[in-house]
C-alpha cells in the first residue's frame, strides 16, 4: 500500500523493525533559531533575563530532550546516545539565538530525530524564559543540516564549516 516505513501492509502506523540492520557510528546535526528584538537580544546577551541564564537552561534543556525523545515522538525507538551537545549563539545582524545540536550513537536507526528535537525543546526554552519582555519572538527554520551512518551513509543538507564545528568529530 505504501513505501512510507512507518506504516505496515495495511496503512497502520507501527514501530519500523531495525533488529536485522548493522550497529554503526550514526551523527546528526540540526539547526534552528530564535528570532526577537534587538533589545532582547541585548538583555539576553547580558544575561539580565528575569527568569535567569535562559541559554545555559536552553542547553540543558536541548540535551534533556535529545534523551527524551522516544517519549515525545511516537514511533522513534530508544537510543543509547553516546554524545549530545547543545550550542547557542548570539547574532546581532538579525537579531537571531541560532540553535545547533549535535547528537551521536553507536546503533542500528540514526539520531535524527533526537538532533531535531534537542534545537526544538532548546528554542522553547528560550522562548519560555524572554516572553515576560518580548512576546513577538518567533521560533522558525529547525532543520537538519546534516547526518551520517546507516545503510543511507551521510546525507548533506547544509555545509558546515570547520569554523561552525564545535566539537570534535568521535573517534
Amino acid at each position: 500500500m505504501s513505501n512510507l516505513t512507518h506504516l505496515d501492509e495495511s496503512g497502520k502506523a507501527r514501530m519500523v523493525d531495525v533488529g536485522a540492520k548493522d550497529e554503526t557510528l550514526r551523527e546528526a546535526v540540526a539547526r534552528g533559531e530564535v528570532r526577537m528584538r534587538s533589545e532582547t537580544l541585548q538583555r539576553l546577551a547580558a544575561g539580565d533575563m528575569p527568569k535567569g541564564d535562559a541559554l545555559a537552561t536552553a542547553r540543558i534543556a536541548g540535551i534533556m530532550a535529545a534523551k527524551r525523545t522516544p517519549d515525545l515522538i511516537p514511533l522513534c525507538h530508544p537510543l543509547l546516545l553516546t554524545h549530545v551537545a547543545v550550542d547557542v549563539r548570539l547574532d546581532t545582524a538579525t537579531s537571531t539565538v541560532q540553535i545547533e545540536a549535535t547528537v551521536r550513537t553507536v546503533g542500528k536507526t540514526g539520531v535524527e530525530m533526537e538532533a531535531l528535537t534537542a534545537v526544538s525543546v532548546a528554542a522553547l526554552t528560550i522562548y519560555d524564559m524572554c516572553k515576560a519582555i518580548d512576546r513577538g519572538m518567533q521560533i522558525g527554520a529547525i532543520r537538519l543540516v546534516r547526518k551520517s551512518g546507516g545503510r543511507s551513509g551521510e546525507i548533506v543538507n547544509e555545509e558546515i564549516s570547520a569554523a561552525d564545528t564545535p566539537h570534535p568529530p568521535a573517534e
